[in-house]
């Protein structure tokens, strides 16, 4: 399970990487479109394929498929946006969606966090 874990940590610091550099607006709207295309395929390609018997670990991974495409959306809304305030508006709900997928790595890693203790 260590592989797992390992794979939905790195995907946790990408997260909150990303949401830095939302938060701060220092980040441009190509770069966050490419930035949000790299998320989508490693957890298509790392994250999905991961076999859990657990319905509870198959559901957040449903959200967090779900929230990956609203991210897509988000950025492509913020990339049309032309005034200074719509645009803070369209970082803060990406931010706002980039923490949701975090809490829902966080859940999934916090029973295999206490079932190591």
């Amino acid at each position: 399970m260590s592989l797992n874990r390992e794979k939905y940590q790195a995907f946790v610091t990408l997260l909150e990487q990303l949401r830095s550099d939302a938060t701060t607006g220092q980040i441009v709207a190509p770069e966050l479109r490419r930035r949000v295309a790299s998320l989508q395929r490693l957890f298509g390609e790392e994250i999905v394929p991961l076999a859990d018997e657990n319905w509870r670990v198959q559901s957040y991974q449903t959200e967090m498929s779900k929230q990956l495409r609203l991210l897509e959306i988000d950025v492509m809304f913020f990339q049309g946006a032309r005034q200074a305030s719509t645009v803070q508006t369209r970082l803060q709900t990406i931010s706002d969606r980039l923490t949701t997928l975090i809490q829902y790595c966080n859940a999934i890693l916090q029973p295999q966090a206490e079932g190591e203790k």
